[in-house]
């Protein structure tokens, strides 16, 4: 794998793996195979993955969380969620180097179509490590840094910003500090993978996607290393939320229209 995270014939790499998960973070991804496994069962479960910092080998205790895709045979139920919600709960409530936990579900159908191929499709191939049942991205292709790829995984970020305004407005300074590292995330992300096809490469850590963003947009280099700042921590500054969703975002949305085009609602 080079430097820019690509394979040698500059197809982007799997960026987890199991051997990397750091020792701290180990018995909670036993706890989460094992508690998987427990309430689904090969009737309902296809496979398992993890994806986030802790894969990666990047985790810090106390403030990464555990990000967990269950592929589900069929369309997730009201079933599967609340036991999607029993696993987030009993790992949460166990583990004290974990802050949170979230699982993701999905039918494999969903997650193999032509409309996800480039969304959930590249996050299985290429941000997932598999943690139970047989690997869906032996079905998927091998991803490179285009606009395409931009376009698809975040040439939506127009759509939500009304809803996260709305969010902000009505929010808990608790409530507001969870909005803000999930906006931050998804800025930076927005951000990194609006110069991604020019950088020629890929990353997930938020710094970095920052740095390499100010590189092509100096102006914004600023509001972007806010961004990543409030995608590591849990502040509930309203300033710096209102500046990612009234300023940075609005400019990001319209710039990424002008250079990858805009994402449609999903189907």
């Amino acid at each position: 794998m080079s430097a820019r995270g690509l394979n040698p014939d500059g197809t982007i790499a799997r960026e987890g793996a199991l051997s990397r998960v750091p020792e701290t973070f180990a018995p909670v991804v036993d706890a989460a195979r094992a508690r998987i496994g427990e309430l689904f069962d090969g009737t309902r479960l296809h496979s398992a993955y993890l994806y986030g910092s802790i894969p990666r080998g990047t985790a810090v205790p106390g403030v990464s969380d555990l990000d967990l895709l269950l592929a589900l045979h069929e369309e997730p139920t009201e079933a599967d969620r609340a036991d999607a919600r029993t696993i987030e709960e009993a790992l949460d409530r166990s583990y004290d180097p974990i802050n949170g936990v979230g699982v993701l579900l999905s039918g494999v159908r969903t997650l193999m179509s032509e409309a996800e191929r480039y969304d959930s499709g590249f996050l299985i191939a290429c941000l997932c490590t598999p943690l139970l049942g047989p690997d869906l991205a032996a079905r998927l292709p091998r991803y490179r840094p285009t606009s395409l790829l931009a376009r698809e995984t975040n040439g939506d970020l127009g759509l939500v910003l009304p809803r996260w305004r709305s969010r902000a407005a009505a929010a808990t300074d608790a409530e507001r500090a969870v909005l803000g590292r999930a906006v931050g995330r998804r800025v930076v992300r927005t951000g990194f993978t609006l110069v991604m096809p020019r950088w020629s490469g890929w990353t997930s850590d938020l710094d970095e996607s920052a740095e390499v963003f100010g590189r092509y947009y100096p102006d914004r280099a600023g509001q972007m290393r806010a961004a990543a700042a409030a995608g590591r921590t849990s502040s509930a500054d309203p300033s710096v939320l209102g500046m990612l969703i009234d300023r940075l975002g609005p400019w990001l949305a319209a710039e990424y229209t002008a250079v990858h085009g805009t994402k449609g609602p999903p189907p």
